[in-house]
């Protein structure tokens, strides 16, 4: 992470120097031009950061202590963790949802137009949908004339941004004590949730493979062959695939 940190920085810094080195060279043909190559950026992507139960647990806690003048804001924080964990969404589908895309009495959730521009209906288990329901009901008593149809507010009633999205997990993220260690980003709880699925399914001894593409639907994947990437090993998983293993040739 530190090394491909700092060959961004400097590719970074030689972009800015190239771009006025053509602009002197408008001026002045003499400039001497850089070489675009010279510094590629790093395209690698970092792990992701599976979070145990009592990881999350103290993630979601540390919500209340963001904004102890405005607790709208520790609220919204603390249900759009709990449904990214949950549910999987991605969390521009989650801060995209308005109030008629939530259904609290059946409790489906409609994302619209994600990813791979297709609209799908995600159910969500009933502790979470009665999270939802403590959330929205919070909600319209802080704002109780809402300036939008958005689900969740910022604390200014208006639609919580991907950027405030972004600001308030950094800070919560803090606060839970976790920027010492591997980075945790809101993306790493669809990972979570995948993984998590995954290593139920395995407990279960249900056909995992046979399962993927159901899992690949929820997620809002076009092939379930995209699911792989979430998929990531932890350390539970593993164990958990090797003794269903060990099991599985012990039978046979």
């Amino acid at each position: 992470m530190m090394i491909s940190g700092a060959a961004n920085s400097r590719a970074i810094r030689h972009g800015v120097l190239r771009r006025f080195y053509e602009y002197l060279a408008v001026y002045d043909a003499r400039t001497e031009g850089l070489d675009r190559r010279a510094f590629p950026r790093s395209r690698a992507i970092p792990p992701p950061r599976i979070l145990s139960e009592a990881e999350l647990t103290s993630l979601i806690e540390a919500c209340a202590r963001i904004s102890p003048s405005v607790p709208l804001r520790g609220r919204t924080m603390a249900t759009l963790i709990g449904l990214l964990a949950s549910s999987g969404l991605r969390s521009g589908e989650a801060v995209g949802l308005d109030r008629s895309d939530v259904d609290l009495t059946n409790g489906v959730l409609l994302v619209r137009k994600t990813k791979f521009r297709k609209d799908r209906l995600v159910p969500v288990h009933t502790t979470t949908q009665g999270a939802l329901g403590c959330y929205a009901r919070e909600r319209d008593a802080a704002f109780p004339i809402p300036k939008d149809q958005a689900f969740f507010l910022s604390s200014r009633g208006n639609r919580l941004s991907a950027t405030g999205l972004q600001n308030g997990f950094a800070e919560v993220r803090k606060l839970a004590d976790f920027d010492g260690g591997k980075p945790l980003r809101p993306h790493d709880l669809r990972h979570r949730f995948a993984v998590t699925r995954l290593s139920l399914w395995h407990q279960q001894r249900a056909d995992v493979q046979a399962l993927l593409p159901l899992l690949a639907t929820y997620l809002g994947h076009v092939s379930y062959s995209d699911t792989a990437y979430y998929l990531t090993g932890s350390a539970e998983l593993l164990a958990i695939a090797a003794e269903r293993a060990a099991l599985d040739g012990g039978a046979a």
